[in-house]
C-alpha cells in the first residue's frame, strides 16, 4: 500500500502548508482563492463528465444515476448528518470545502484504478501521479478553508485501502465500462461542489453521492446476465 501512504501523506502535508499560508491572508486574498478553487473543481467536474460521456454505451445511465441516488441520498439526508458530523469539529464552511476534497480525491478515476494497480500488478504509477495532484490540490483547499481538510486523508486512506484489499475480488467487475459510467457521475458531483463554492448554487453534493453506486450495481447485473 505504498503508493496509498504516499498519497496520504501528500495530502497532509499540502493541508499543513495550505493552512500555514492562510493564516497570512487578508480576506481579499481568501476570497478570490476560493474562486479560484470553485472554478478549478467546475472544470474538472465537466471536464471528466464530458471526456467520458462520449464512450458511454448508456447515455442515459447517468441521469437514471442522479435521480434514484439523490432519492437514496435525500432519504437518509446525507448532507445534514454530514455537516452535523463537522461541525462538531469545526466552525464555518469546513463542510463546503471537506465535502469537495472527498469528492477530488476519492472518486477520481485514477483514485479507484490506482490502488487496484497497486495491488495485483505492483505498480504504484497512478498513485504517486495522483499524490502530487492531491498534494498541490489539498494545499489550495486548506488555504482557503483551512487544517480541517487534512481530515479528507483519513477518508482516502480508508478508501483506497479498502480497495487494495478487495482487489482480487474486484479486479473482474472494474472495467472500462464501469470506470466510464462511474467517471460521468463522478465528473457531475464535482462540477456541483465547484458551483456550491463559487455560490452560483446550492446543490446537495453530498445527498447525490449514492449515484456513485448505481453505475456499479447496474454494470454488475448486465455482466451477469450477459455470462
Amino acid at each position: 500500500m505504498i503508493g496509498t501512504i504516499v498519497n496520504v501523506a501528500t495530502i497532509i502535508a499540502g493541508s499543513v502548508a495550505g493552512s500555514a499560508f492562510k493564516k497570512s491572508l487578508n480576506e481579499s486574498y481568501q476570497n478570490i482563492l476560493m474562486q479560484a478553487m470553485g472554478l478549478a473543481a467546475a472544470a474538472l467536474g465537466l471536464h471528466s463528465a464530458v471526456t467520458y460521456m462520449s464512450d458511454s454505451r448508456y447515455p442515459v445511465l447517468f441521469i437514471m444515476s442522479l435521480a434514484l441516488g439523490g432519492v437514496i441520498g435525500q432519504t437518509f439526508d446525507v448532507e445534514l448528518r454530514f455537516k452535523q458530523l463537522v461541525a462538531k469539529i469545526s466552525k464555518g464552511d469546513l463542510s463546503e470545502g471537506l465535502s469537495t476534497a472527498i469528492l477530488l480525491f476519492c472518486f477520481g478515476t485514477m483514485s479507484i484504478l490506482g490502488p487496484i494497480e497497486s495491488a495485483l500488478h505492483g505498480n504504484h504509477t497512478y498513485l504517486f501521479t495522483n499524490a502530487i495532484l492531491d498534494g498541490v490540490t489539498s494545499m489550495v483547499l486548506a488555504s482557503t478553508f483551512g487544517i480541517g481538510i487534512i481530515l479528507s486523508a483519513a477518508v482516502l486512506f480508508c478508501w483506497q485501502g479498502s480497495l487494495y484489499l478487495l482487489a482480487n475480488v474486484l479486479s473482474g467487475f472494474i472495467t472500462p465500462e464501469l470506470l466510464t459510467e462511474t467517471s460521468i457521475v463522478g465528473g457531475v458531483l464535482i462540477f456541483c461542489s465547484g458551483l456550491n463554492i463559487l455560490g452560483i448554487g446550492k446543490f446537495k453534493t453530498m445527498n447525490l453521492i449514492p449515484a456513485l453506486l448505481i453505475p456499479v450495481i447496474f454494470i454488475i447485473f448486465t455482466q451477469a446476465i450477459e455470462m
